[in-house]
């Protein structure tokens, strides 16, 4: 029981950092989650503890889970690495992906028109995952999914406080999506890079500043 409960405390933690709602430095308060969650303090004490070895969060100097704060230089090799695995898979969709697969895709970007930042945030997951799965490399899926996880929180954001990445970000679905349908692997490669690193600067613009 305490494990199931576990897990689907850190499943809800997970879908609040992916919908921006839970940003970098927040307070995980173990007591506060049991009462929200309606369970002890063991089961969210694991699942704040998985955060922690996804990378998303840390302990503070009273032993208090927050969610992690970025780190310039650590963020950078992050996006590096999903960057050139992102290109890859890309470019394996541009090669692999069905007709009916490229469809469904085009229809997300469709949906992304009308969508407000936190529709956005969800939708531009869906984006991403689509490719995934049109690509058909389930090793290079789950390596991405494990760096990808790391970045979450700073991605998520990027739609709520910056009023041009929204469209920025929909530009290059668009310029990806397009070397997918022309089955151009090497320009689908290209096109993924410049997203993640226009979500990389989008991302650390705020800690310059």
């Amino acid at each position: 029981m305490t494990a199931g409960s576990a897990e689907r405390i850190h499943a809800a933690l997970i879908a609040r950092i992916s919908e921006g709602r839970l940003q970098p430095g927040a307070a995980l308060a173990e007591t506060a989650l049991a009462e929200e969650f309606g369970v002890s303090r063991t089961p969210v004490r694991e699942a704040l503890q998985r955060l922690a070895r996804d990378g998303l969060a840390e302990r503070g100097p009273r032993r208090a889970f927050a969610l992690k704060t970025p780190d310039p230089a650590e963020m950078a090799g992050l996006f590096e690495a999903v960057g050139e695995i992102e290109g890859a898979i890309a470019a394996l969709a541009a090669r692999r992906m069905t007709e009916i697969e490229r469809a469904a895709l085009a229809g997300l970007l469709e949906e992304e028109r009308e969508a407000d930042p936190a529709a956005y945030s969800a939708l531009n997951l869906r984006v991403h995952a689509a490719i995934r799965a049109g690509a058909r490399s389930p090793v290079l899926a789950r390596t991405l999914e494990a760096l990808e996880l790391q970045t979450l929180p700073w991605r998520a954001m990027n739609f709520a406080r910056d009023a041009g990445r929204q469209a920025r970000s929909r530009s290059e679905h668009r310029a990806i999506a397009a070397a997918i349908r022309a089955g151009d692997p090497d320009a689908a490669r290209l096109a993924m890079q410049a997203h993640v690193a226009g979500a990389f600067l989008a991302a650390t613009r705020p800690l310059s500043e």
